[in-house]
Parts: C-alpha cells; structure tokens; sequence
C-alpha cells in the first residue's frame, strides 16, 4: 500500500523543485540552420542541465547545442 506524503512533505517537495533552476535548450542539426529551441531542463546547476539536456535531447545528431538559465532573459517588447 502506497502512502501519499503530508502536506509540508509535498510542500517541501515542490519547494525543493522550484529551487531548481529552468535551462532553455537550442540545438541545430546543421551548421547553416538557426539555432532553434527544442525544450528545457530543471538543474541546479549548469554541468547538471548540461547533463540532463544531453541525454534528454538525443534524439538527432546535434552540431550545437547550447544551454541559457531562463531567469537571464530580458523582455524587450512585451505582449
């Protein structure tokens, strides 16, 4: 029988989660496209989302694939 947590363990669960920090993952697959976006990655740190895009994101031979901490983005012309 499985036990579901407390409320303060899924709190501090997802706490623990939205500590870590949101890595948006570009890659191109040749040298003459753009770099696109193909997803994201949680990590606590940059070896970490480097990691964890790499082997989420293997599905195609990249040439580049780059990593950016989302909180680093500037809005130049909101919506």
């Amino acid at each position: 029988m499985s036990q579901i947590g407390t409320p303060s363990d899924i709190a501090t669960q997802r706490d623990a989660i939205t500590e870590s920090h949101v890595w948006l993952v570009y890659a191109r697959r040749k040298y003459e496209e753009p770099l696109y976006e193909i997803g994201n990655v949680l990590a606590d740190d940059v070896e970490l989302a480097k990691v964890y895009a790499r082997s989420i994101f293997d599905e195609f031979s990249w040439v580049e694939m780059v990593i950016i901490p989302r909180e680093t983005i500037v809005t130049v012309i909101a919506s």
